[in-house]
């Protein structure tokens, strides 16, 4: 894996320069799939950055299918690509990325391996409501946890 570069040539957020980094670590190979993702503190000690950006970057990669995430667990490599990049069968993009697919807006037909249902962008976007709840249930906790930490800090 490589570090965070020096200097910041480019004007992308850093959250998204983040993630750029981490999906070229997956897409080469060096996370593999069902390797464990590194913490959040080592993403904020190899960025340079804050805790809700390193969160930030690894949504972004679990919106794009490349990681998901167990609860208490942590993130780990998805098997939703292979090493070049190309999608494997059976794997379904976003549904932000979806809706702004060009094709679809003209009422083109989709290729291959997209959503062409109304059925099947619901469940997308169910799966991704039902991620975002438990992201908002894991900020809620730890918003809890840092209050008993402040009002109690012998522990």
């Amino acid at each position: 894996m490589s570090p965070a570069p020096e200097k910041k040539h480019d004007r992308r957020p850093p959250y998204q320069h983040a993630a750029d980094e981490l999906r070229g670590d997956i897409l080469k190979g060096q996370l593999k799939p069902g390797e464990q993702m590194p913490s959040i503190r080592e993403l904020q000690d190899r960025f340079g950055v804050a805790n809700m950006t390193a969160r930030s970057a690894l949504n972004v990669l679990r919106d794009e299918g490349l990681i998901y995430t167990i609860h208490g667990r942590g993130s780990f490599v998805a098997d939703s690509t292979d090493r070049t990049g190309e999608s494997t069968p059976g794997y379904t993009p976003p549904a932000w990325y979806l809706a702004k697919d060009p094709k679809a807006a003209r009422n083109e037909e989709p290729e291959e391996g997209t959503a062409t249902s109304v059925t099947e962008l619901l469940t997308a976007l169910r799966d991704e409501i039902r991620a975002l709840s438990a992201d908002h249930q894991d900020l809620r906790r730890e918003v809890e946890a840092l209050k008993a930490q402040r009002q109690n800090p012998q522990s």
